[in-house]
């Protein structure tokens, strides 16, 4: 049995969905029981199959306004901080929250470093233009970052692609504003220069925005808050390119909004970022995804779906091609 931990609290949309997304990963897979953190009264009255869940109780969690290491000392019956504790302590493949970002990096360092006393990244795996996939690290919990630590994120990407998806010598680019090694602002020069020098790293220099998902790197270092753009503007310009074609196919009528409803599908699948699951915490002891606030149940379940194929040595989507081909 695989046990998997869920924080309950923190969501956008209620503690409510993130049960509806626990109802589906016990009916899909027999061989996983669950630990949820948060309201013991709501979990019960769910109707969820309780011979399978573990229930650990609180109602208190983290906005986005509070300090999450503040909140750390201040309130320790905040849901995140109990998920992680029993991840460090308990036999489990896992832990999905869809809460706070720093919360879960205060909490992963306080509970899941590794041995080295690596500094965690958010990881998200964004499908590209080549027909792969692209781990886009860091993607919003390290705001501010060295040079060193950009080149241990570097070294955690490109470790978890070359164990993921069996690529020998995953490829990895330093986000930056041109392709030229001069280019860029302090941090990423320093960055370069370092990456270029390390014999451990397939390093193939700088990446301009309008590459990041060309599939010319299998890995794509960045500070937090260029990652976070990178993820957000390319959802923002899927979603404006979908919208823009079932307009066009509903003006046009007739068999273009046929051939217009076709695309809209295939997009739609390939760039589904919920279907794609959550952002993956790497550097932890212990697997964290993280999804995002709005996040439903479906996305709750496909970040189950993503910890038992790793913990059954899997790539991530299984076979499963989201690109529809």
């Amino acid at each position: 049995m695989h046990n998997i931990i869920i924080d309950t609290l923190g969501s956008d949309k209620g503690a409510s969905a993130i049960i509806d997304g626990a109802k589906l990963i016990l009916d899909e897979f027999q061989n996983v029981k669950l630990t949820l953190v948060g309201d013991e009264e709501l979990v019960k009255k769910s109707g969820l199959d309780l011979s399978r869940v573990k229930i650990i109780h609180t109602t208190e969690t983290i906005t986005n306004y509070d300090n999450p290491v503040e909140a750390f000392y201040k309130k320790p019956n905040v849901s995140i901080f109990k998920a992680f504790e029993e991840a460090s302590k308990e036999d489990n493949i896992g832990l999905i929250s869809a809460g706070n970002s720093g919360a879960l990096m205060v909490s992963a360092i306080r509970y899941l470093l590794d041995e080295k006393k690596t500094r965690p990244c958010m990881a998200a795996i964004l499908p590209n233009m080549a027909g792969g996939f692209t781990c886009l690290v860091d993607t919003g919990a390290s705001i501010d970052c060295s040079s060193s630590q950009l080149v241990e994120f570097a070294h955690l990407g490109s470790d978890f692609m070359k164990y993921t998806y069996k690529i020998d010598a995953p490829r990895v680019g330093l986000l930056s504003n041109g392709a030229e090694p001069t280019k860029g602002n302090k941090l990423v020069k320093e960055t370069h220069k370092i990456l270029n020098d390390d014999k451990y790293i397939n390093f193939v220099g700088n990446i301009e925005g309008n590459a990041a998902l060309s599939g010319k790197c299998d890995v794509l270092v960045c500070d937090g808050f260029a990652g976070n753009q990178v993820l957000k503007n390319s959802e923002g310009m899927a979603t404006n390119l979908i919208t823009e074609i079932v307009k066009y196919g509903k003006k046009s009528g007739g068999a273009k909004e046929g051939v217009a409803m076709e695309i809209v599908a295939h997009l739609m699948q390939t760039y589904d970022f919920e279907s794609l699951g959550a952002g993956i915490m790497l550097g932890a002891r212990k697997m964290v995804m993280k999804c995002r606030g709005s996040s439903g149940a479906k996305a709750i379940r496909n970040a189950a779906h993503i910890l038992v194929n790793i913990a059954e040595n899997k790539t991530i989507y299984d076979g499963e091609d989201k690109r529809g081909n």
